[in-house]
This record gives C-alpha cells, structure tokens and sequence, in this order.
C-alpha cells in the first residue's frame, strides 16, 4: 500500500482518538474532566507527536513541512492573514449594532488592545505547533493524493472538527457554551463542524498559496486573540436568539464572510498560478 496512505491513515486515527484517549486518561486518573487537565493535554499533544513520529520513523522526513518563510512574491497573503479576522469582526459587529443584535456598549478599546496582546503573543508559539500539524503536515499529506480543492477543503476541516469532538463533550465546561449559545454539547458540535469548514478553506488556500505554515499561524493566532475575548470576556454582547446569526464565533453572517474570503484568496491563487505559467512560457 502507498506509505501516504498509510501514514495519512494513521494520523487521523490518532487525531480522532487522541481526545478520548485524554478523556480515558482523567477517569483513571480519578481527576478533573474539564479545563486544564491532563487528559486535556494529551488531547493536544499526541497529534503534533505523531506526526513527529511519522516524519522519524516513517519516511515522511522533514521537507515538506511548511517551516520557511517564502516571504518572496507572498506579502499579499501575509498581510491578508493578519487582516482577514479584524476586518470581518468589524463588518459583523457594525452590522449587528446597526439591527440591534450586538450591544457594544461594554467594549472599551484599551481594554481589548490589553487582551489581544496578551493573547497574541501567546497563540502565536501555540499555533505554530498547530499549524505544522493541520497545514504542514496533514493538508501536504492530503495533496499526495491529488484530489480536487473541494475535497481538500472538507478533508482537512473535517478531521479538524473531529479533533474538536472531546474537547466540546467533555473537556470545555457547559457553562462556556451556553455563553457563546445556548445549544447542547452536541448541537455546539454540530455547528463548529459547519464553522471549521467553512474557515478551513482560508487557512488552505493560504497555505496553497505560500507553501508555508507562517501565513496561517498568523490567521490562527488573530483568530484566537480577537474572537474569542470579544465574547467571552463580555467585551460585547449578542442578543439572545440571534447568536446563530451575528455571534462573531458561530454565526452564519460571520461564516459566510470568511467562506467569501476563502473563495476570494482561491481565486487570487488560481490567477496567480496563470501569470506564472504564462511568464515560463
């Protein structure tokens, strides 16, 4: 059998279950199930350590990881990762005040700019990890197999939401939740798959365009720093019944955006790739 097939196949076994073996780990441990436990952390930790494994053991090597800059002929794409989530965040806020389903009278400027830092610098050693396992590993993984972007898309976005399985059935406490929306843990699910699709596509199509991780450790990192804190640390306020529309986390308005975004950055790829190979002509 292929060895992509097979080190792909392994890898996604290991990302499936890597939450489940973390939620197996804190009941045998007889600790704590939700926040900062050590199940939590093997949840995190065995996807980037299989594919250090896979790369020592397996012949997949260190080539293609997506590590260098390629800075050359991509700052077009470098600084659309680092304005992608602030310029939407402003759209969906300006649209949710203007029909009366964001309250921004809690946001204070100096505050958030406070949080953001903060955050950022965080996310940015963080996501560098993580980045070298979604994009750098599997999405190059993926591409082996020469299948069309589409299914790229899904693929990637749809391992990376099943990543996510434990962590919003156990791991993230209810109350957290039901402050970004009150749904279940499975219906939570159900949204953040659709919503990880539909962000996938950017995070793809920025490494398709650069063949580097750093473009989308920087969208990752934004993301991380600006989205979150907006809700969580009550710096605005969804109404309720309106978060499946406006909230800057799961909402439709805001997905839709970045889906447009991901199909704009595709076609700014697919021009390019055509300028290139009438020059070589």
């Amino acid at each position: 059998m292929n060895r992509h097939i097979i080190n792909t196949s392994i890898f996604v076994v290991v990302v499936v279950l890597s939450g489940w073996i973390g939620v197996l780990v804190d009941h045998i441990i007889g600790g704590p199930t939700q926040r900062e436990t050590l199940g939590m952390t093997v949840w995190l930790v065995l996807p980037l350590l299989a594919t250090i494994l896979l790369r020592i053991f397996a012949k997949d090597g260190w080539k293609e990881t997506g590590f260098k800059l390629n800075v050359k002929g991509n700052v077009r794409y470098y600084i659309s990762s680092i304005c992608i989530f602030p310029i939407v965040m402003v759209i969906v806020c300006f649209v949710g005040y203007a029909f009366g389903w964001i309250d921004l009278s809690n946001f204070k400027g100096t505050e958030f700019i406070k949080v953001f830092a903060g955050m950022f610098l965080f996310n940015l050693f963080k996501n560098f990890f993580e980045e070298s396992v979604w994009r750098g590993y599997l999405t190059e993984k993926l591409m082996h197999f020469n299948i069309k972007d589409w299914q790229l898309y899904l693929l990637v976005g749809g391992i990376w939401a099943s990543w996510h399985i434990p962590y919003y059935m156990v791991f993230l406490p209810i109350e957290d939740i039901q402050q970004i929306i009150n749904v279940s843990r499975f219906g939570f699910v159900l949204i953040s798959f659709a919503i990880m699709i539909c962000w996938s596509i950017m995070f793809t199509e920025l490494y398709l365009a650069t063949r580097s991780i750093w473009p989308c450790v920087l969208l990752h990192s934004m993301e991380d720093a600006i989205i979150n804190p907006l809700i969580l640390n009550d710096f605005i306020y969804v109404a309720n019944g309106k978060e499946i529309l406006i909230s800057p986390i799961v909402g439709i308005i805001p997905a839709l955006l970045f889906l447009l975004v991901g199909f704009v950055l595709r076609r700014t790829r697919k021009s390019q790739q055509v300028e290139t190979s009438t020059l070589v002509m």
